[in-house]
């Protein structure tokens, strides 16, 4: 299901031109009967020369150019979430990597004893010259350390065959990935763990545009940090 932002985009655009117009036109009725009122009653011993005119002029002018930008402005951002509704669109049943820390490890019903997990992943904001990944159950116990070494700035996707550090394959169920990352001098490296899931439905909503993974959760096509 794909709930696209073009209709009420639109009609907001032309609700906000309407009002503007109104107000505009208001305005400019209500500058020159204040106008014609001030000329009409000038001090004839010191009249209202052009420039004072003409500065009056100028300052409706500046206004009514801020609303019509203002108006332009509002069309551009209608045109833009129409634009990005019809790009997440195109990602429905599509897996995407976003960040998260959940892991889930299934076993095949046809062989239990080949197992497979959700697909997961690291976003380096810099090079590293360690990179060490660790999969934790539930309790917080490690299952497994994976030792990526050095890696530039960057995504990388990665897969876990479901085995602990000895080898031995582990139960069924939910994991956590956890990640530490640091520089030549030992420094601390931004890294920040991915996990995965698909693109079941699009919705246009008051937090703005919205994917829904499923179990993944909700995101915004700026959570979005690979697609698979």
């Amino acid at each position: 299901m794909t709930t696209v932002a073009g209709t009420s985009a639109s009609n907001t655009a032309a609700l906000a031109n309407a009002q503007t117009k109104s107000l505009m036109g208001d305005t400019q009725d209500r500058f020159l009967t204040l106008l014609v009122t001030q000329l009409q009653n000038q001090d004839p011993l010191n009249p209202m020369d052009n420039a004072q005119v003409t500065s009056q002029i100028a300052q409706l002018s500046t206004v009514n150019g801020i609303q019509q930008l203002n108006n332009t402005l509002l069309a551009v951002s209608g045109q833009m979430d129409m634009s990005q509704s019809l790009q997440a669109a195109a990602l429905i049943g599509k897996q995407v990597l976003v960040p998260g820390q959940k892991v889930s490890l299934g076993s095949d019903p046809g062989d239990p004893s080949i197992k497979a997990a959700t697909p997961f992943g690291i976003d380096l904001i810099s090079g590293s010259s360690k990179t060490t990944v660790s999969i934790v159950d539930a309790s917080g116990a490690l299952i497994r350390k994976l030792d990526l070494g050095a890696l530039d700035a960057g995504v990388y996707p990665l897969t876990w065959d479901g085995k602990d550090s000895a080898g031995a394959p582990v139960a069924d169920g939910a994991y956590s990935v956890q990640v530490a990352a640091a520089d030549a001098d030992g420094q601390p490296v931004t890294a920040q763990a991915l996990t995965s899931g698909t693109v079941g439905s699009v919705a246009y909503t008051s937090e703005g545009l919205r994917l829904d993974l499923g179990l993944a959760g909700k995101i915004s096509l700026l959570d979005i940090r690979q697609i698979m």
